[in-house]
């Protein structure tokens, strides 16, 4: 059996900029659901940081309450497994605070490498990213809410990974569950 390894890898969770159904650059609200079990998987995964991204500050509030009710409030009594998956979660305005919060604890800029639903036969195949990730330089993984991250937020990203695909078609999976497959693929 190989042994396993801890990557220098964060996820972030955009809510700005995204597009609606409309193709239209919005904010998108953040989704209880989606702090949940996107940490969860972040801490069954080991990766080292869970960073929700909003510039909304009634939103970051939310958050913050949301984590703060299963570290400290209720929730922590009720179920503190939760409670440990959430401690993952750092709210931040924008990604450049995500990017400098990383560069400060690693000594180094991450890599970015955002994820999309779209067609991207040329994107980077998830054999070759967790290859990249065995280097232990950071990389910071990035996924959109709504209906994705905006063209121009993709375009300035270091890499582009190619989309999660079933044996179907269809091809419009949750955020939560297109992060927890793809953390598969790559540490599983």
């Amino acid at each position: 059996m190989k042994k396993s390894f801890i990557p220098s890898l964060y996820l972030a969770l955009m809510h700005y900029p995204v597009v609606n159904k409309n193709g239209d650059i919005i904010t998108s609200a953040v989704t209880n659901l989606d702090l949940h079990d996107i940490s969860r998987a972040v801490k069954t995964y080991g990766v080292k940081k869970f960073y929700v991204v909003t510039p909304l500050a009634d939103q970051r509030k939310l958050v913050e309450r949301i984590i703060s009710h299963w570290i400290t409030g209720t929730g922590s009594r009720y179920n503190p497994e939760r409670g440990e998956a959430l401690k993952k979660i750092c709210v931040k305005n924008s990604l450049i605070e995500v990017i400098k919060h990383i560069a400060d604890s690693e000594k180094k800029i991450p890599k970015t490498v955002v994820t999309c639903a779209g067609n991207n036969p040329d994107g980077l195949q998830y054999g070759k990213l967790r290859k990249m990730l065995e280097t232990c330089n950071p990389y910071l993984l990035i996924f959109g809410t709504a209906w994705g991250l905006s063209e121009n937020f993709i375009s300035k990203a270091d890499y582009l990974l190619v989309p999660v695909k079933g044996n179907t078609d269809y091809n419009h999976l949750s955020v939560r569950s297109a992060a927890s497959i793809i953390l598969d693929r790559l540490l599983g």
